[in-house]
């Protein structure tokens, strides 16, 4: 099974050895991990941003599954591209696991980010009047039912590790599920 990485990872100073990290996880475990960062791109070039694209978009067409990390990146929710990436994979019919390295629910993020209160009708309001999404979920309801139904549910620890860019705690738990499910299927 070859398994897409996606992740707000590619950001991080040390996001190759994340990479490496990381595919030496799913070797471990009898999967193929796809980096991102294994496409070669010239920076330098005038389309740099549309080549990173498309070598992406062709290792997730390669790619049998994905695992994407959902921890909040630069705001309360997941990385956007990365959520773009697990859509694209759940609508090519492919298995979808992720995981969160921040176990609070969506509503609590953004109420540590922006002021939120309680509206006349009981829901939740920002600043701006904005109904703040507030199911108990971990994240935005489509992509937490995106992963219920086309592969595991969202992987959070118990609570927030110390360094949340660089535990693989719950990344090795959804490479664990994705190796069972090929096992399965394959057998």
């Amino acid at each position: 099974m070859k398994i897409y990485l996606a992740g707000p990872d590619v950001f991080l100073p040390d996001a190759i050895e994340i990479g490496r990290r990381k595919a030496a996880i799913c070797a471990r475990h009898g999967v193929s991990g796809l980096y991102p960062l294994d496409n070669i791109v010239d920076l330098t070039a005038a389309d740099a941003s549309l080549s990173i694209f498309k070598g992406n978009e062709a290792m997730m067409d390669a790619a049998d599954a994905i695992i994407a990390n959902l921890t909040p990146f630069r705001g309360p929710s997941a990385d956007a591209g990365t959520v773009y990436e697990l859509g694209y994979m759940a609508g090519r019919g492919k298995l979808c696991f992720a995981y969160s390295n921040d176990p609070a629910d969506y509503a609590e993020r953004v109420a540590q980010s922006f002021a939120v209160t309680k509206a006349d009708g009981g829901h939740l309001i920002d600043d701006d009047g904005l109904t703040v999404e507030d199911f108990g979920l971990p994240d935005n309801l489509m992509m937490i039912h995106t992963l219920d139904l086309h592969g595991a549910r969202l992987v959070t620890p118990r609570q927030r590790p110390a360094d949340i860019w660089h535990d693989l705690t719950s990344f090795e738990t959804c490479v664990r599920l994705a190796a069972d499910r090929a096992k399965r299927k394959s057998g």
